[in-house]
């Protein structure tokens, strides 16, 4: 199969959407690849074959996190922290104690910095909005976090990843679409190191409150026949 020419097929508006969209549905609360679909679709932007532009991916990229977690602020503050709670209850491996527990703390201890930070970070990325504006943090704040985020992790994402893809097609070549595997291979590696690091402190925070709660884990057998 020739890859360049099934990629010259799709449609550039149809990756600024699916960039948009990823990236806004995961902003909202729903654990979606956003990283990796804007890393991808800026190495796309880099290819002179292709007819995707890279102001166009990272505009796509700022809009749709800026607005996923605008929505996702709104929830939070509708519904606030028994939000949490339901969605840990029906989707434990996403939203469980560890992971609400970890989030909280960080925005405990950097604020409305944690929205802005939080989008270079899978975890924060999820929960940025809707814990937000759980906490009541004003929203005048929580904006300017947003967008000044948004546009850092997009813009600079999209940047880093097209000028990458440029100086790796001068300097290979015809070799140019092995260096874009390796570069998504790699970029999925560090996010998966990344994940893996989280998971660990998520998994200490799980059994932490499972203690403080005086009740067993998820995985550890009942001591009492009562259910």
């Amino acid at each position: 199969m020739d890859v360049e020419a099934l990629l010259q097929t799709i449609p550039p508006l149809a990756v600024y959407l699916l960039v948009g969209g990823v990236v806004g549905v995961e902003s909202l609360g729903i654990p979606l690849p956003g990283e990796i679909v804007l890393v991808s679709a800026a190495l796309m932007s880099s290819h002179h074959d292709l007819a995707v532009n890279p102001i166009g991916v990272g505009l796509a990229a700022v809009i749709g996190a800026v607005v996923g977690d605008s929505i996702g602020y709104s929830v939070g503050r509708r519904f606030g922290m028994p939000l949490f709670d339901r969605l840990g209850r029906r989707f434990p491996k996403h939203f469980g104690p560890g992971h609400v527990l970890l989030a909280e703390r960080t925005f405990e201890r950097w604020g409305v910095r944690a929205v802005f930070f939080g989008r270079f970070i899978a975890l924060l990325r999820i929960f940025a909005g809707p814990l937000a504006g759980a906490l009541k943090m004003p929203y005048p704040r929580f904006l300017v976090a947003n967008i000044s985020g948004g546009i850092c992790w997009a813009g600079g994402t999209t940047a880093a990843v097209y000028f990458a893809g440029i100086a790796a097609e001068r300097w290979l070549q015809r070799f140019s679409w092995i260096a874009l595997v390796i570069a998504i291979l790699c970029g999925v590696t560090a996010a998966l190191l990344l994940r893996e690091r989280t998971s660990r402190a998520i998994a200490e925070l799980e059994a932490e409150h499972y203690r403080n709660a005086g009740s067993t884990g998820p995985d550890q057998p009942a001591t009492s026949s009562a259910s």
